[in-house]
């Protein structure tokens, strides 16, 4: 009875099936776990937990609180790099519903090492479980959107991703909201905060997974017929998620998303500190959380503006446009700080991190151009061990080069100008990688009797058309 619920067949849609009924179950999860953007709002309650009004010597130091953030990056990487398969052949639905297990029941987790000051239950709940459940729910509705619609693939992809980047702006606030209303003199509120918040996001996410629907087999929109470009950027055929780990345009795209987003992440993790150091006793604290709040904005909007361009510009130049314009924005950035420009050192940093967000969503529709649809779910998500990399590299890389310059003594407000030179080099390296992408050779191409032996499937046909 179970399997039966879960089953593709049971989710697969009847005729006269809206479309646009998707993009929301796929907010319904993203937007939660878009909340691991603003994990940090916890990170000065968690290191207070004893002290309650400062940190106690018995209290977690924040440098240790930090690796939970990271573990959570590091296993969102490898479970949707993991499970990817498992994906397409389950389907969207009881990958959504494992998701919202592992999510919600990471707070609860989270929630017992807060209660009992056990550090380890944290990494294993939110860093572990949560993490786990971040790559399910990021991955599991990401194909289904593109089989969706095949004819505005960055704008779909663009809707749902827009969701995970816009999380932190419901998550940030939820939760400060929470630990003030269980807050006491003897307690700060940041397990009663974790259990309401679990129990939270998976209702919301079991509403997306139960409301998911994949079309039918062969399935496309009414009167649109595909067009091949004259570049012939975007196959009609399909490529094996084994298969295309053997091509040179996986490793690619890898190397890409992983330029794109270590460039991106390093300087997001310093934005608040950097700007207050470059334009030190004008820029207040309160001024600076302003500042990361416009540009999670910008991550979020340009999530959906870019991947919609790339609808019309075409994926390429779209990744052309984020590295050849990136880099300049970010060589120009140390001599806007010195020239003590505010206004355009933030209009900059804006466009910056549009460009950030823009790359997470555009990437799916990029992969569905390039190795077909019908993978598409499991090949994003090992493809997705470039953010899990990215996610190490790239702060480790601003915090260490900060350090080295200050060691050095050079001036805190002169101390990023390499950083951002090596960022804006980061990209460079990003546009040589995207420029020598090409089509699949057509020897990777499942002929159709070979995918239908490995999906176990009858051959598909343009049936069960449904209302646009």
């Amino acid at each position: 009875m179970l399997e039966s619920f879960f089953s593709k067949s049971r989710i697969t849609a009847k005729d006269g099936f809206n479309r646009w009924m998707v993009p929301p179950a796929a907010l319904a999860v993203h937007l939660c776990i878009g909340q691991a953007y603003a994990f940090s709002v916890f990170n000065d309650p968690l290191s207070r937990l004893i002290g309650i009004q400062q940190s106690a010597p018995e209290d977690w130091k924040l440098t240790s609180i930090g690796w939970i953030f990271s573990l959570a990056i590091v296993f969102l990487g490898l479970s949707a790099a993991f499970a990817g398969k498992w994906l397409e052949k389950v389907g969207p639905r009881l990958t959504m519903f494992v998701a919202a297990c592992c999510f919600g029941s990471g707070f609860i987790l989270s929630a017992l090492g807060v209660y009992w000051h056990e550090l380890t239950l944290l990494y294993l709940g939110y860093g572990v479980l949560g993490g786990i459940g971040l790559g399910l729910g990021y991955v599991s509705p990401v194909s289904t959107l593109i089989k969706w619609f095949p004819d505005r693939r960055g704008m779909a992809t663009g809707l749902a991703i827009m969701g995970f980047g816009g999380g932190a702006m419901i998550g940030a606030p939820l939760a400060v909201a929470l630990m003030d209303g269980f807050k006491t003199e003897f307690g700060l509120g940041v397990a009663e905060a974790f259990l309401v918040m679990g129990s939270v996001y998976f209702c919301s996410m079991m509403i997306g997974a139960l409301t998911i629907r994949i079309p039918p087999d062969g399935w496309q929109p009414s009167g649109w017929q595909a067009k091949q470009q004259s570049n012939g950027m975007i196959s009609q055929s399909h490529v094996h998620i084994d298969q295309a780990m053997k091509t040179p345009q996986f490793y690619l795209l890898w190397m890409v998303l992983c330029c794109n987003v270590t460039a991106g992440i390093g300087v997001l993790g310093q934005a608040s500190v950097m700007i207050q150091e470059m334009f030190k006793g004008s820029v207040t604290p309160a001024a600076a959380a302003g500042f990361v709040g416009l540009l999670s904005l910008f991550n979020m909007a340009g999530r959906f503006f870019w991947s919609t361009c790339s609808d019309y510009l075409g994926r390429k130049p779209t990744y052309m446009t984020f590295f050849a314009v990136g880099a300049l924005l970010y060589a120009l950035l140390p001599s806007v700080g010195v020239a003590g420009n505010k206004f355009g050192f933030v209009a900059l940093y804006a466009v910056i991190m549009s460009m950030y967000g823009g790359g997470f969503a555009t990437i799916p529709a990029y992969l569905a151009d390039i190795f077909g649809t019908r993978y598409v779910g499991g090949i994003h998500g090992r493809l997705l061990t470039a953010w899990a990399t990215a996610g190490v590299l790239g702060p480790v890389l601003v915090n260490y080069l900060r350090e080295y310059e200050i060691q050095q003594g050079v001036a805190k407000a002169d101390a990023y100008t390499m950083v951002l030179y090596i960022m804006a080099g980061i990209l460079v390296l990003g546009f040589v990688m995207n420029s020598l992408v090409k089509p699949v050779h057509e020897r990777h191409h499942l002929k159709q009797a070979a995918f239908d032996e490995l999906d176990g499937i009858f051959p598909v046909g343009k049936h069960g058309a449904t209302n646009d």
